[in-house]
């Protein structure tokens, strides 16, 4: 039978059975297959993508086009999973009608569900307009990684009275303007857990402790997919295909440097008497030559 596909009804239903919702990123089909197939509740199609997938160092260089088409590929792969897409640095900053523009566009050509932006109470009026033009939104607060460049770096949110405040104040604001979930990134489990007991909606958390009513990984990470794997203390790693993947093309190498491959079940034969004729034609055109 085949899994029921997820909603935002269903979302706010399962935080209050307080049943956990299971997020991860993908970035192409077969990854999003995969996922689906494992029981994933949710897929991000992330701008993370820029620095797992494209090689950038920070997501900002990421772009609407990008974004557009691993969301397409995404969407090709899964059947019966929601699928969230970022919308990219400074795509939601502008006007309400570019910014609508880029949501249509994740969610027409991409195939996306719903929309994920980071930020919290400066963005409340897109979120509302997205939101009321009928495309779901994913807040996102706490470390926000399209502006690392001006919070200074990849720090921990929420430790201090001030900031937790201001956290709250965010989390409020994006659940007022109708955003369905929100996602907190790198936000002192104190602070998390109470936010997730403030909102009625569900919390994502990504290294926020154990008090949110969901968990989203990079796929990267949750499997070591890349050389060198950089370990982070938020990530629990569950396979180490990044050495595997290593390893496997190395023994390919070694076996054609080798003439170990291709073998014998490898290759093809053609029908008896072929080379016969093949060889006879080259004989005959050499005593026509002569």
């Amino acid at each position: 039978m085949a899994k029921q596909a997820l909603n935002i009804v269903k979302m706010k239903k399962m935080k209050e059975e307080g049943t956990p919702i299971s997020m991860i990123t993908a970035y192409d089909y077969p990854s999003a297959r995969l996922a689906e197939e494992a029981g994933i509740d949710i897929i991000l199609v992330g701008d993370s993508l820029g620095n797992v997938v494209l090689g950038y160092d920070s997501t900002i260089p990421v772009t609407l086009d990008d974004m557009v088409y691993h969301t397409r590929a995404v969407a090709r792969g899964v059947e019966h999973t929601f699928i969230v897409a970022d919308m990219p640095f400074m795509t939601y900053h502008g006007s309400i009608q570019e910014s609508l523009a880029g949501i249509r566009r994740l969610m027409q050509e991409g195939g996306a569900h719903a929309v994920k932006m980071e930020g919290g109470a400066e963005i409340a009026p897109v979120v509302r307009a997205a939101v009321q033009a009928g495309a779901p939104v994913l807040g996102h607060i706490g470390l926000t990684p399209q502006s690392v460049n001006q919070i200074g770096g990849y720090r921990i949110q929420g430790k201090d009275a001030a900031d937790a405040r201001r956290l709250l104040t965010d989390a409020k604001a994006l659940e007022e303007a109708g955003a369905f979930g929100i996602v907190l990134e790198l936000v002192t489990e104190e602070v998390a857990a109470l936010i997730a007991k403030e909102l009625s909606i569900p919390t994502i958390g990504i290294g926020a402790g154990r008090g949110c009513d969901g968990q989203v990984l990079v796929y990267h990470d949750v499997l070591q997919y890349a050389s060198p794997y950089r370990p982070k203390r938020f990530v629990q790693t569950y396979g180490d295909i990044g050495t595997l993947i290593k390893h496997s093309i190395g023994r390919y190498v070694a076996d054609v440097k080798g003439r170990v491959f291709p073998a014998e079940q490898h290759v093809f034969n053609a029908d008896d008497g072929v080379m016969d004729t093949l060889y006879g034609s080259r004989s005959g055109k050499v005593e026509n030559q002569l």
